[in-house]
């Protein structure tokens, strides 16, 4: 049962001096949207907030209720993992976006039929604070992930995942990956702006995710694209270099395993399906641990790229399922999604969607049972505290993921090196007749 984020005053931990008082912390949650829709109340969430460098393990992990997943709180007192609190951060995104929302956000409706978004141009379609009074507010605050800033193109160069077995407490394989991505629709940034003017598929993004290495998966590559109708069929290929063609990747397939992991097609990016193949429900406002953290300021690892004078994040807990990053206390906004296809292998989603970037940097998945299946996590580092290129771009850095089975004890790794806006992404890349000469390449 959802219970530990409810948006309603809780006792502070005694033992925490720097909480705020329950009635003081009810206040925070009624604040709305007076700071404004991308400001961030720096002064509130030092106070509210445990020290940083705290850290939260099997000894006090109950004094933090308020502000950590109760299934979290779970994992820490079994030893799975610490959390070691960090500096907050402002991940305050590019003013060229700010000026969109400023400009567009209040024209954006949703229609009648799910799946419909009216008059949307540019920015956050929905910057007004929602409201539980508002029925369709989860599904406003979809659309605000589903057009969240994340420039207007994007590469990541290297990327590299890891099959571990909890029971036996080791690393079973390692994937190396490269992707990229690509706006085609409501572009801030980069020219052409705002749109791109050959789009044939009728697209808003698309991304590519190739794989380099073990021998068997060499060559591997997805094409993703995601429409600016969200009422169209998904749109999606693969090359198998097996089979040396070029197939369409039915809907059902998505929520397949992806190549043996624990992640599926449908769970990249927190949730890549459509709005409309979802019933969403907003469950209320919270402050809650996330792990957002500044690259520059973590223990990093051993492992670094080729290319860059860059180092991966690392991994720590029970099996190594967990990044070693500092987490931060975040304004939340809790969305529950329920599939509309009855042969769906889940029963619901539920996010953690940060209020001021709308990345859902964590959520649940629960079988059809509605028992806790998995938990995804997305380490997300500030552009500032990252590689050169990505300094003042406003865009959150993709940096580690975890996708922890808690029914099967097994979990896959991401470490990933992400460069925003880089000039050789090109538009011929996302052509689905180029899968397999791209494979080759």
């Amino acid at each position: 049962m959802f219970h530990s984020f409810q948006a309603r005053p809780r006792r502070a931990p005694a033992s925490v001096a720097s909480l705020l008082s329950a009635t003081a912390l009810a206040l925070v949650l009624s604040a709305g949207v007076r700071a404004g829709t991308f400001d961030l109340d720096m002064a509130q969430i030092q106070e509210t907030s445990p020290a940083p460098g705290t850290v939260i393990g099997t000894d006090n992990a109950d004094q933090f209720h308020q502000i950590l997943d109760a299934d979290l709180i779970a994992l820490i007192k079994q030893g799975w993992l610490t959390i070691k609190v960090g500096e907050p951060l402002s991940f305050e995104p590019h003013k060229a976006y700010i000026a969109a929302t400023d400009q567009y956000g209040g024209q954006t409706k949703l229609g009648d039929a799910p799946g419909v978004l009216l008059d949307y141009t540019a920015g956050r379609p929905f910057p007004v604070e929602p409201s539980t009074d508002d029925p369709r507010a989860g599904e406003k605050i979809a659309w605000n992930t589903r057009y969240t800033f994340t420039g207007d193109t994007g590469s990541v160069p290297e990327m590299y995942w890891q099959y571990r077995d909890m029971r036996g407490q080791n690393v079973e394989r390692e994937l190396e990956f490269e992707a990229n991505s690509m706006r085609f629709m409501y572009r801030h940034f980069i020219d052409p702006k705002p749109n791109v003017p050959q789009n044939p598929y009728k697209i808003y993004s698309a991304l590519t995710l190739k794989a380099l290495e073990p021998g068997d998966v060499a060559g591997t590559k997805l094409l993703i694209m995601y429409n600016s109708d969200d009422r169209e069929d998904e749109q999606g290929w693969t090359y198998v270099p097996l089979l040396r063609r070029v197939r369409r990747i039915a809907t059902t397939a998505r929520t397949d395993s992806f190549l043996g992991s624990d992640v599926s097609v449908e769970d990249f990016l927190g949730y890549s399906g459509r709005i409309m193949d979802m019933t969403w429900a907003y469950k209320g406002t919270t402050y809650v641990l996330l792990p957002m953290y500044a690259h520059d300021k973590v223990e990093i690892s051993s492992r670094k790229a080729r290319n860059y004078d860059y180092h991966f994040v690392d991994f720590e807990g029970h099996s190594g399922c967990f990044p070693k990053v500092t987490w931060q206390l975040r304004k939340v906004y809790v969305v529950e999604g329920r599939p509309v296809r009855e042969d769906h292998p889940l029963s619901r989603r539920l996010f953690y969607v940060d209020a001021q970037t709308s990345w859902p940097i964590m959520a649940k998945l629960y079988d059809r049972a509605g028992v806790l299946w998995k938990i995804l996590l997305g380490g997300i580092s500030h552009p500032d505290s990252h590689m050169p290129e990505n300094r003042g771009t406003g865009v959150p850095m993709f940096d580690s993921s975890s996708a922890i089975d808690l029914q099967n004890k097994h979990c896959t790794t991401i470490q990933a090196l992400t460069l925003i806006n880089p000039p050789d992404v090109n538009q011929r890349e996302f052509e689905p007749s180029t899968l397999e000469v791209g494979a080759h390449r």
